[in-house]
């Protein structure tokens, strides 16, 4: 047989289609918010599943990057990336600590078991960030701690001075919570007796709703991606463009009548005669399997309501009184058009697990 007669290009019907410059738009947005601090753009978990390494070629103006592992920053540093590549989680032995110096990784530290390492291990020489735990209660130091660590630190050639210092916040989502600013007046409290020039506290939250947050760096996430990190809030409502849209066409469309059921368990009965659609996505793609009956998709840039159940491979949704609705007519789940907060709110989760659900057998089509 001739392969060269019988090739054929396949077009997957899923597609995340990320748009590169409305993250750069993001990006602006968060320096031109707080113009005075630098900015350490969070591009963890695959960027959110975006990419990490396109998102990081796209940003440019970002003065450093950060991740929560090594072998993230390790990946960024062979793929030729030089800005300053900021550890979140730190190094957890020594190994980690010897690779971080390698690739000079900035480590956060902030467990006592990493400043013993630090103290006992002898090589190059490594920048830190110094977290200070101010109420999130999950990495950082004590506040009444930081003054004795930071004097331990001085101890170790190994360390670069001066030490950076960072907190991060817990309840900044809400713009009533006062957690915020009392998390603020902690960290600052617990480092008055330290000289100190350098300091990190805002993430996307705090750069867009709390100007007391603003310090030296700032550290925006969820907001590069398009992103409102507020609650009962989307992205538009803050100028933010949303980077990834996520797609997929019809390939099936049933006319169905009332009392008929749909999907696995019949968890669906029409309530009236209906035209259903039949969507090639599911929870196989990492379309949300807990989205509800009702959860809004757009049909031909129209929207329609998901009915039934999620399965692994398709959705169904009531297609209404559209007219000329054909299949593969385009679906878009999420994105351009459709708030992602929105549906993850239908779902009962966040836009960041949506983001970084998204699985590998859908076509990633980065445009600018």
């Amino acid at each position: 047989m001739n392969s060269e007669s019988t090739t054929t290009q396949i077009s997957a019907t899923t597609k995340a289609v990320i748009n590169l410059s409305a993250c750069r738009h993001n990006l602006l947005l968060a320096k031109k918010s707080s113009p005075d601090s630098n900015v350490i753009a969070v591009i963890k978990a695959n960027a959110y599943g975006h990419g990490m390494l396109e998102i990081a070629n796209t940003l440019n103006e970002a003065d450093a990057f950060a991740v929560a592992r090594v072998a993230e920053a390790i990946a960024l540093r062979q793929a030729g990336i030089t800005k300053a590549i900021v550890l979140l989680e730190g190094f957890s032995s020594e190994a980690e600590l010897k690779l971080a110096s390698e690739y000079q990784l900035e480590c956060v530290i902030h467990h006592e078991s990493q400043l013993q390492l630090l103290e006992q291990t002898k090589g190059n020489a490594i920048a830190l960030w110094l977290k200070v735990d101010t109420g999130m209660h999950r990495l950082g130091f004590n506040p009444d701690d930081v003054k004795n660590i930071s004097q331990r630190l001085e101890q170790i050639d190994t360390v670069n001075h001066p030490v950076k210092y960072m907190t991060h916040l817990a309840n900044a989502d809400d713009k009533h919570d006062k957690k915020t600013l009392n998390q603020v007046n902690t960290f600052y409290k617990s480092i008055e007796d330290i000289t100190v020039e350098e300091t990190s506290i805002a993430n996307s939250a705090g750069i867009l709703g709390w100007p007391q947050t603003h310090a030296s760096w700032n550290r925006p996430g969820i907001m590069l991606y398009g992103v409102s990190p507020f609650i009962n809030s989307v992205a538009a409502d803050l100028n933010l463009k949303p980077v990834m849209t996520l797609s997929s066409s019809l390939i099936s469309i049933k006319q169905l009548k009332k009392g008929e059921a749909i999907g696995y368990g019949g968890s669906y009965v029409c309530e009236k005669d209906m035209t259903i659609g039949v969507v090639a996505i599911g929870y196989g793609d990492g379309y949300p399997r807990h989205a509800k009956t009702g959860t809004p998709v757009l049909v031909n840039n129209k929207r329609c309501a998901l009915v039934g159940r999620v399965s692994m491979d398709m959705i169904c949704v009531d297609l209404g009184e559209q007219k000329n609705v054909q299949v593969n007519d385009p679906v878009t789940l999420w994105g351009e058009g459709l708030a992602i907060e929105e549906i993850a709110e239908c779902a009962d989760t966040i836009a960041y697990e949506l983001l970084c659900g998204v699985t590998r057998r859908v076509e990633f089509i980065y445009s600018d």
